[in-house]
């Protein structure tokens, strides 16, 4: 008896063959996909189901997997702007250690994750202070979290130094390490913030306790030539020559590189995490996305934070990623739509070392869905659901969201958390916010 079955959807599948079927559905069990097939096949199985839900008119695809964000970062949306990325930091860093604790990071990241999981985001790379707060409000709404120390030269938000920092992170793997709802990760700031020994620090424990290793990489030239006057090197030959770069490595922007770059990434495994808005919005420039996935390099997709793109819309950003890279290379064939919504999604678990349990609809996966509405005029007609998701779906067609099979959006409304009460705290703390890079 399953515990779960959609029905009547179009199915986009995300799996490796690119498989949609026009009418059928899913069945779910103990919070994993059981079957994955066409409409006659799913109402045998519904006979019996414990829960049915109707996807008529909706497309019901995997949850959306966001590779790289600082949801906590919510709470300063729209509060420095016009600055490139290096006086733009400043800004942001300023205002973040006169807010920042353990209470204001957890409000800042639900008032993120909620924006996220109402827009379809089932998973989340996030890279923030008090990690285990972050684990903590991914568990109030439900969805799936990959976090874990970070590690920052300067004493930043938390006043840590190294050993601080490394306690921090080994306490993270005791507690989190076996949990299905949390890829553990060690996230040092970026090359030109984490020393090289304190770099070989984080990716030996991430090697040990077998983690992910995350890091802002290659954003903007001033980064490029920082690290390039400091170490002799550019910011990926930098990486490499510290023994960083492997399969479980995420790398967050990846704009300025060079051919020889294109082909280290190739040739060591590491995943980009490509975010598009972001890179526009502070001026930071355009990745080499096309070169990237022709080279067989792992792209993905986040928004970063909503400090620095104002909104955490991973649809803006799958179209973004579908389309300014046509316009830049002159070549209306580069990223296809299913280059692109893979980035989104099967990539994403690619990434996170997840791909047996997320990222596509495939028996014995998690059961991480969303229903698409399609009943709307930006969706009539439609010839190939792909090509409606990667260029005319909007974040408020997301209707229903499940996570391991639990509904966490019905309606498009969160079913476990009242989020009113957080949009309140967060307007309470809005004139202490306001005053922090002012005062």
């Amino acid at each position: 008896m399953a515990d779960l079955v959609i029905r009547n959807a179009t199915v986009v599948t995300c799996d490796g063959r690119g498989t949609v079927i026009r009418e059928g559905g899913v069945a779910v069990e103990n919070g994993r996909i059981t079957h994955v097939g066409p409409a006659a096949e799913i109402e045998a199985i519904a006979a019996n189901a414990r829960q049915i839900v109707d996807g008529s008119r909706h497309i019901l695809m995997p949850g959306l997997i966001n590779t790289h964000c600082h949801a906590g970062d919510s709470l300063f949306r729209g509060l420095v702007e016009n600055l490139p990325l290096e006086p733009w930091l400043q800004n942001v860093w300023k205002a973040e250690g006169a807010i920042l604790n353990r209470q204001t990071t957890y409000l800042g990241s639900v008032l993120g994750f909620a924006e996220l999981l109402l827009t379809g985001v089932t998973t989340v790379m996030d890279m923030f202070w008090y990690p285990d707060e972050t684990v903590r409000a991914a568990r109030t709404l439900g969805l799936r979290v990959s976090t874990g120390g970070i590690f920052f030269d300067p004493p930043g938000v938390t006043g840590h130094d190294l050993s601080g920092r490394i306690a921090e992170a080994e306490r993270f793997f005791e507690e989190f390490g076996d949990a299905e709802d949390v890829f553990p990760a060690i996230l040092p700031h970026g090359a030109y913030t984490v020393s090289p020994e304190n770099l070989r620090i984080a990716k030996e424990i991430a090697e040990r306790q077998g983690a992910l290793f995350c890091t802002h990489a290659a954003e903007t030239r001033a980064e490029q030539d920082d690290v390039a006057n400091r170490y002799g090197r550019s910011v990926i030959r930098h990486l490499e020559h510290l023994g960083l770069l492997d399969k479980r490595t995420v790398l967050a922007h990846c704009v300025h590189l060079d051919d020889e770059e294109i082909e280290i990434l190739a040739r060591t495994g590491a995943s980009v995490a490509h975010n598009p808005m972001s890179n526009m919005k502070l001026a930071s420039g355009f990745a080499r996305v096309p070169d990237m996935l022709s080279a067989g390099i792992n792209v993905t997709l986040g928004t970063d934070g909503a400090i620095s793109g104002n909104d955490l819309d991973m649809w803006i950003a799958l179209r973004l990623a579908a389309t300014i890279h046509k316009a830049f290379a002159g070549r209306a064939d580069v990223v296809s739509t299913g280059e692109a919504l893979a980035m989104a999604t099967s990539a994403g678990a690619k990434a996170l070392g997840a791909a047996e349990h997320i990222g596509s609809l495939e028996p014995g996966k998690f059961a991480d869905m969303i229903l698409v509405d399609c009943k709307r005029p930006h969706a009539v007609p439609i010839f190939d659901p792909v090509t409606h998701l990667v260029y005319s779906t909007a974040k408020s067609d997301v209707r229903h969201v499940f996570v391991g099979g639990r509904q966490v959006v019905k309606d498009g409304v969160l079913t476990r958390h009242n989020v009113e009460d957080t949009i309140a705290a967060v307007e309470r703390l809005q004139p202490k916010i306001a005053a922090s890079i002012s005062a």
